[in-house]
């Protein structure tokens, strides 16, 4: 046990050197919510990324891929389309606007591409951005508690404690920098331990065929590209909804404020493809621990979950045990603790970057000095810290047969549907308005509610909805509702304006040796 403890104190240790050297450069509110605007495309590569899978990858994704098998790979197809699209598609176009808007928040950008007269706009995305952040932070917070105890045997409520304290310290010490470099770390460490443990626990099996034998004799449909049963409507269902996480990625703000935190356009070129293997990788990754975790652990008809926890969530902790020496077992903790601290620690400072620039300073007539904001932003990181810890020992109290993945992905699908449908139009539409933003988050934010306590409740069709889960009723509301409000509701001369700052970025661009 000592070994283990070794390596995750050398891991903290590490963390916190991090947030305390990137501290230096937080002088102001600019240094604190995104920077300086100085990340190379390493550090917002993997940054982004690790940001955007959290522990629900290393948890949650594992577990599902020991429950369903090989249609869990779906969310490996889904997430990289996702990827593709924010990087490949978006992020030069989004870029480019926010230098000219000189935005230091997703907010700023919004308010600056509609030319915004009323703070109706900004008040509405910063609160549902705090909203959702604090469910997802509680997720996080859930699974550090799960994560200390499946690995440790520690106590859930001390661990969360434990891991939630680093995060906090290095957080508002450092603001975004400290984030994005200590995601850099982490997420290397994820992708170290989650692409080796496969090829680990293959080797030691030696015989693929052996491995599809043997989960086709425990539960045909683990081998079954549609899950148990084949192709029917519910199983497409299930497999949609996995599919459409990756919509996540394309305008979620946690995610894109690393976009916007870029040095130059040149970082995005070059980043894109490290996002999208690092993707691949520890995607596909996750999901072949989970198979081959049910493939040595159970027998055909028991329970996965009788052997690896609720919704299977400790099959990781149960392969690694088996696989490597304590000291690496202790790496393996640190492994999850860092896809729990890196999303935990980027939607920190989104949060109280939301509370402090985009409601205090923008909205009150006080004039906040350099020395005062950054002291504002770390007072409203940890308020947010512990708003979000309550809640997660609510819910842990409230509803003890929650899943890792679940809980998660409820967050993460109110804040994608909320803000992506309308990042998607305002950056590609001209026609897109402010009613129509405001209409689509509206939208967004109250089907994530009305699908997941209503829809997935109705007779006949909940198990449908349930199979579905919140995002692609809730995106899809949010998307439509945008589109129509703003052809009903049409300003052709914002729509000249957007066109001609389109023009002007293209030309800028042309223009560039």
């Amino acid at each position: 046990m000592i070994e283990k403890y070794a390596v995750l104190c050398f891991y903290f240790l590490i963390l916190l050197t991090l947030g305390f050297v990137a501290a230096r450069g937080v002088r102001d509110m600019k240094g604190f919510v995104i920077g300086g605007k100085s990340l190379s495309f390493w550090v917002a590569a993997f940054s982004a990324q690790a940001t955007g899978e959290s522990a629900w990858l290393l948890l949650g994704v594992t577990g599902m891929g020991a429950m369903l098998g090989f249609s869990a790979y779906w969310i490996v197809f889904g997430e990289v389309v996702g990827v593709f699209f924010a990087w490949f598609v978006m992020g030069r176009r989004f870029k480019r606007l926010t230098d000219r808007y000189a935005s230091l928040t997703m907010t700023d950008f919004l308010v600056s591409r509609f030319r915004s007269e009323t703070d109706t706009l900004r008040i509405l995305s910063a609160s549902s951005l705090i909203i959702f952040v604090l469910i997802y932070i509680s997720a996080q917070i859930d699974a550090t508690g799960s994560a200390f105890e499946a690995f440790l045997d520690w106590d859930y409520h001390q661990g969360a404690l434990l891991g939630f304290g680093i995060v906090v310290l290095y957080c508002v010490a450092g603001g975004f920098l400290a984030a994005a470099w200590t995601d850099m770390f982490q997420g290397a460490v994820m992708l170290g331990c989650l692409v080796v443990l496969p090829i680990v626990a293959w080797l030691a099996i030696g015989n693929s065929s052996e491995i599809y034998a043997g989960l086709e004799a425990i539960d045909p449909g683990l081998v079954n590209a549609w899950g148990n049963g084949g192709f029917t409507l519910g199983n497409a269902a299930v497999v949609l909804g996995m599919m459409l996480i990756g919509l996540g990625f394309v305008g979620s703000p946690q995610v894109f404020a690393r976009l916007l935190a870029v040095r130059s356009e040149d970082e995005i070129l070059r980043g894109r493809w490290v996002a999208l293997i690092f993707t691949l990788l520890i995607d596909a990754a996750a999901v072949s621990i989970g198979i081959l975790g049910r493939y040595l652990f159970t027998e055909q008809g028991v329970d996965p979950e009788s052997v690896l926890g609720n919704g299977a969530q400790n099959v990781m902790s149960e392969l690694v045990e088996v696989s490597f020496p304590p000291w690496i077992v202790g790496l393996y903790v640190a492994a999850v603790l860092s896809a729990i601290m890196s999303t935990v620690s980027s939607l920190l400072v989104m949060a109280a970057s939301a509370v402090t620039h985009d409601l205090y300073a923008k909205l009150s007539s006080v004039v906040l000095s350099d020395r005062l904001a950054a002291k504002f932003c770390r007072y409203s990181t940890l308020l947010i810290a512990l708003g979000a810890m309550l809640l997660a020992f609510v819910v842990s109290i409230v509803s003890p047969e929650r899943t890792i993945f679940w809980f998660a992905i409820f967050g993460w699908s109110g804040i994608a549907a909320t803000f992506c449908p309308m990042v998607i139009l305002a950056l590609f539409w001209p026609r897109f308005t402010e009613r129509g933003a405001i209409a689509s988050m509206i939208a967004g934010f109250s089907m994530t509610m009305f699908s997941k306590f209503v829809l997935q409740e109705l007779p006949g069709v909940g198990d449908l909805f349930v199979a579905l889960e919140t995002m692609p009723p809730s995106f899809l509301a949010a998307l439509v509702t945008g589109y129509l409000v703003s052809l009903f509701h049409a300003e052709p001369e914002l729509e000249k304006q957007y066109i001609a700052d389109l023009e002007a970025i293209a030309g800028e661009a042309r223009a560039e040796p």
